[in-house]
């Protein structure tokens, strides 16, 4: 019998952040574009105060760019040499967490949100909807992040991985992504922390 899954109630900054994130994985705000704190405001129809929030949440997450007396721009596409760094590094992270959950083993709960969010990607990938599928690989990383070190392993890894997806390159078709997804997962599932930790290194690229 399938399970309902919890609606999310979000904050009104937490809403415009979201949209934003989409805007600049979609591409819809490009890279070094300025945001200017009074259009937005007009946009979402709110004060400049909650704006300039989201602005710094998401600097700190890596996807905006602020300097004084500049105001904030989308960050820019880090250059190849970089970018392979940026991949070590959250590759690093991520089979540290996975290496933590032999300690932390997933529950049956557990699964049973991971299995929904891969369901969730390959809805995405059939819709075309490239941007949700970005959001949603993100959110399958990020559930097993927090499961292994809590809020602090996820501060320390996702502004790699939100910086990294300034360079996501569309996958035209999913079975290639979800399956290496579903690798991970099953590993996870039969207590396989060295397989799951290979199927990590293989996805993160």
């Amino acid at each position: 019998m399938a399970t309902s899954k919890p609606t999310k109630i979000l904050s009104v900054k937490d809403q415009i952040a979201d949209q934003l994130r989409s805007d600049i994985i979609s591409g819809d705000l490009a890279p070094n574009t300025k945001l200017n704190e009074q259009e937005l405001a007009k946009r979402f129809g709110l004060s400049r105060g909650p704006i300039r929030d989201v602005i710094i949440q998401l600097s700190k997450e890596g996807l905006l760019i602020s300097k004084n007396n500049c105001g904030a721009s989308v960050n820019s596409v880090l250059e190849p040499k970089l970018q392979k760094l940026m991949i070590n590094l959250r590759r690093n992270i991520e089979v540290y967490a996975i290496e933590s959950l032999k300690n932390n083993p997933l529950t049956a709960e557990d699964f049973a949100q991971l299995e929904s969010i891969l369901n969730d990607l390959q809805s995405a990938f059939d819709r075309e909807d490239f941007t949700e599928v970005t959001k949603t690989d993100i959110s399958f990383h990020n559930y097993l992040i927090h499961k292994a070190g809590g809020e602090d392993l996820v501060n320390i890894w996702y502004p790699y991985v939100m910086r990294m997806r300034l360079n996501y390159k569309r996958i035209t078709t999913s079975s290639e992504c979800v399956d290496e997804h579903k690798g991970i997962l099953q590993a996870l599932r039969d207590g396989d922390i060295s397989s799951a930790v290979k199927a990590i290194k293989v996805n993160i690229k």
